[in-house]
C-alpha cells in the first residue's frame, strides 16, 4: 500500500472523529455511509459483521471499527494510521474545550439551544441507520424476534448491552445451528 493511501485512509477517519458529535452509537451511520457508500471498502453485510464485533469489545465502536478496517485494509500500519485518524479530532477539540470552556459558556442558552438540536439529530441517524442495518441483518421471523426481544430488554430492563449482545449471539447461534441439523 502506498503512502498516499494510507494518507487517504487517515483523511476518512479524520472526518469520521471530527463530524461526528454524540460518541459511539451516533458514528455508526456515518460509518456505513463512508465504508460502505462512498469508499467501497465492504458491503452492508460486513458492515454489520464490523459493527458487532467492535461493540462486543471492549473500548469505543468507532475506535475499534477504525482499528478493525485499518488493520483488514493496510495491516498494522493501517491500523495504527485508522486508529490515529479516528482519535486525534477527539483528542484536539478536548484540548480546546478544557482551555477555552468556562461556566459562561456552559450555561449559555444559544450554546444549550445548539446541542438540544444536535441531540435530536443524533436520535434521527441512529433511528435511520438502525432500520438500515435491521434490512440486511434481519432475515426472516427468528431474527425479529430477536431483535426485538433486545431492544425492549435494553429499554424496559436497563441491561447491559454487551450482555445483550452476547446472549443474542448465542440464541441465534443455536437456533440457526438446531435449524441447519433439522434439514439433515
Amino acid at each position: 500500500m502506498t503512502n498516499s493511501k494510507y494518507f487517504h485512509m487517515f483523511k476518512v477517519f479524520f472526518k469520521i472523529g471530527l463530524f461526528t458529535i454524540g460518541g459511539g452509537l451516533a458514528m455508526i451511520p456515518v460509518i456505513r455511509n463512508e465504508f460502505v457508500e462512498k469508499q467501497h471498502w465492504i458491503n452492508d453485510e460486513d458492515i454489520t459483521d464490523v459493527l458487532a464485533i467492535s461493540q462486543s469489545m471492549p473500548g469505543v465502536i468507532a475506535v475499534n471499527a477504525s482499528t478493525f478496517l485499518g488493520y483488514r485494509l493496510g495491516g498494522i500500519r493501517g491500523a495504527l494510521v485508522s486508529t490515529l485518524g479516528v482519535v486525534l479530532p477527539s483528542f484536539i477539540i478536548i484540548l480546546l474545550i478544557a482551555a477555552l470552556f468556562t461556566d459562561e459558556v456552559g450555561n449559555n442558552q444559544y450554546v444549550n439551544s445548539f446541542f438540544s438540536g444536535v441531540n435530536a439529530a443524533l436520535a434521527a441517524l441512529l433511528l435511520a441507520a438502525s432500520i438500515e442495518l435491521g434490512k440486511k441483518s434481519v432475515k426472516d421471523y427468528v431474527g425479529c424476534a430477536i431483535a426485538g426481544f433486545s431492544a425492549l430488554t435494553v429499554a424496559a430492563f436497563d441491561l447491559d448491552i454487551a450482555l445483550v449482545v452476547l446472549l443474542s449471539g448465542l440464541t441465534g447461534f443455536l437456533y440457526y445451528r438446531r435449524k441447519g441439523a433439522d434439514k439433515l
